[in-house]
């Protein structure tokens, strides 16, 4: 089976939210998802993520922590993610590649349909 390793921004701001984005292409399309993307060849995670921020958001982040490390099986893939609890460095935010984007309680967590390997987290996040 394919395997394929992604970092995923868990970005929180200073009341609690989590910043959740809409897919806006592929077979996932209009799912929720945190953002992120595929670690490159030569990169660490914290420097893929980085990168992903700036090409998805038009942002600059802070890393706090590795939150955990996700293993799911897609039907044509398995998942690596590894997620990372983040802040935006500055309150500036571009949907670059997504349709849509929201800040979410950890009580509306729920409210949106998340990608299955995400469900996990949002499951974690939303006793917070």
């Amino acid at each position: 089976m394919k395997r394929i390793e992604v970092v995923a921004a868990i970005l929180i701001d200073k009341d609690g939210r989590i910043f959740a984005t809409q897919r806006g292409y592929g077979d996932w399309k209009d799912w929720w998802e945190f953002p992120g993307g595929k670690i490159e060849a030569g990169e660490t995670p914290q420097e893929a993520l980085r990168r992903e921020i700036r090409e998805e958001l038009d942002a600059e982040i802070v890393i706090d922590d590795l939150w955990r490390t996700i293993e799911y099986d897609y039907p044509q893939f398995h998942l690596t993610m590894h997620c990372f609890r983040c802040r935006l460095a500055h309150s500036h935010l571009t949907l670059l590649e997504h349709e849509a984007a929201r800040w979410l309680s950890p009580q509306d967590l729920h409210s949106v349909r998340w990608l299955p390997a995400d469900k996990e987290i949002i499951d974690e996040l939303s006793r917070l």
